[in-house]
């Protein structure tokens, strides 16, 4: 059974003050006593609860910077909570970072056996999929080149053809993909809609409303770090919007 759970989870990025400093401001603050380049922790997630079981489809959204994508991110377990706790019971696949674990000097081929065992595939299970992997990418003889002199589009196409070759039981998604020209994102799509078919529990991050109302039952509106609302998607996205509209400046 596929299950996501969070119980009062918090998650607090700590980062330096100043990214360098110079010997000059190093002098000066050692002179005078002062922290060189102090800590200072930015509160990402701040006490969200959150129950997702199987067979539901939960659509995200917020404004920019409101802790969407990194929710995301703590579920598929890229962050670690601060506190509280995260359970996650199923095979995860993430539609985000697509080129994560690519090898520049490495062929398209080895790439494809490189991030699928990252998704957790076995040796057996990628030569299975090789064949079907190659075909939807469309790449041919590019395949037998070093993806460091693939085209940005090229390397996409590659990634999005891996990743959604997986068969997961929860499936997490970060905005809509355009991958490639108008005939790829036209079987894109059709490829995004069966592998959201087969997944048990999905869980995607969008700004685009209308799509997340047409694949999504529940939404959640994060604020600020934390959960604004949960409900129906047309709720959810009825009241985000609202407010949206309340923090628009109206034209004189």
């Amino acid at each position: 059974m596929a299950r996501i759970e969070l119980d009062k989870v918090s998650l607090t990025f700590r980062v330096r003050q100043h990214g360098r400093i110079t010997l000059k401001e190093f002098l000066v603050r050692q002179m005078f006593r002062r922290a060189v380049n102090p800590m200072i922790e930015v509160r990402a997630l701040r006490d969200v609860n959150l129950r997702i079981n199987e067979g539901e489809r939960v659509g995200i959204v917020g404004a920019n910077g409101a802790g969407k994508s990194t929710l995301l991110k703590l579920l598929a377990g890229i962050y670690p909570p601060s506190q509280g706790r995260r359970t996650v019971e199923g095979r995860i696949s993430s539609l985000f970072d697509l080129v994560l674990g690519f090898e520049p000097d490495a062929t398209g081929w080895e790439n494809i056996y490189f991030r699928s065992f990252l998704q957790g595939e076995t040796p057996r299970s990628i030569k299975t999929k090789l064949p079907s992997i190659a075909e939807f990418s469309e790449l041919g003889d590019f395949l037998n080149m070093p993806v460091r002199y693939y085209s940005a589009g090229m390397l996409v196409r590659l990634a999005f053809s891996i990743v959604t070759a997986s068969e997961p039981e929860i499936l997490l998604v970060d905005e809509v993909l355009s991958v490639g020209d108008l005939s790829f994102q036209a079987k894109a799509r059709q490829r995004m809609r069966e592998m959201m078919n087969r997944a048990r529990l999905i869980v995607t991050v969008s700004h685009d409303l209308e799509s997340m109302s047409q694949f999504c039952e529940t939404g959640i509106w994060m604020d600020r770090g934390q959960v604004r609302l949960i409900g129906p998607i047309e709720e959810v996205t009825a009241a985000y919007t609202k407010h949206a509209h309340c923090l628009t400046p109206q034209a004189a």
